[in-house]
């Protein structure tokens, strides 16, 4: 609005100015023109007002890419050899070498994505089962893949994207909290996830510590508490698992992913 104002003044500056050469004119001129201007100063203010109240909206709507779908321009990736790479437009990890990191940090946003397992490799993984409340239950043996998000920058802020039961975006390191409500906000609320091979839409809202997740259409964590993973850091794609070249074996819970569609508005 601050563009609107200044025009306001400046159009009252210009009509003092053109009132005060009107010495010449008779009284009753001059009242008659004192409405007319009034008007088209009302008239130019309201649309400029209304113009900048249209930016700023279309400003604050405008989600912004994180991935040019060419190469990983804006991301910090492993020191060392890793798998991070650019395939037909997506990002392609085959879990060697490290996490993915945003070269910016951010504080409060809405965070899309789409992922994908491309497969699941090793033996079968002995998953956690989980009742409504968040307590553990027991376990399952299940054809794994296992990645996730860290929405604050580090581990403590991870959202799980997996093939457990309970269904992705699992906050992992809240699930076990003594408080049963932190507890029972880490786990989902329905199993969300498409089947290996399959894209899934996400959208992620942060603000401050609470955490909002929407995957493929369905709420599956509602605005849960994350107490102490700060309130700004960067995004990161999460390594987890990987081949043992010497075994020649792969680990059952191995970042066999592929990320496309990265977009984020700051809030």
């Amino acid at each position: 609005m601050k563009l609107a104002c200044s025009s306001y003044i400046s159009l009252l500056i210009v009509l003092t100015m053109t009132l005060g050469c009107s010495t010449k004119k008779d009284s009753a001129a001059v009242d008659n023109e004192i409405p007319q201007q009034l008007v088209a100063l009302e008239n130019n203010f309201a649309a400029t007002a209304i113009s900048t109240v249209a930016f700023s909206q279309e400003k604050k709507d405008r989600f912004e890419s994180l991935f040019n779908g060419k190469n990983l321009k804006g991301w910090k990736t492993p020191s060392g050899e890793h798998s991070w790479k650019v395939i037909d437009g997506v990002i392609d990890y085959e879990a060697k070498g490290g996490n993915l990191t945003t070269e910016k940090s951010y504080g409060d946003y809405v965070f899309r994505l789409d992922w994908r397992f491309k497969r699941t490799e090793g033996p079968p993984y002995n998953a956690k089962l989980f009742d409504a409340e968040g307590n553990v239950t027991g376990n399952k043996l299940v054809k794994n893949a296992d990645s996730g998000i860290f929405v604050r920058g580090s581990g403590k802020s991870q959202l799980n994207l997996w093939c457990w039961p309970c269904g992705s975006g699992q906050l992992w390191s809240f699930h076990g909290s003594k408080d049963p409500v932190i507890r029972k906000g880490a786990l989902p609320k329905v199993n969300a996830d498409k089947p290996v091979g399959e894209w899934n839409k996400m959208e992620i809202t942060m603000k401050g510590e609470t955490v909002t997740v929407v995957l493929n259409g369905k709420t599956v964590i509602d605005q849960s508490k994350m107490p102490g993973v700060g309130t700004k850091g960067p995004i990161v794609l999460q390594h987890h698992g990987g081949y043992n070249a010497k075994n020649k074996t792969w680990n059952s819970a191995s970042a066999l992913i592929q990320f496309r569609n990265l977009s984020i508005k700051e809030l």
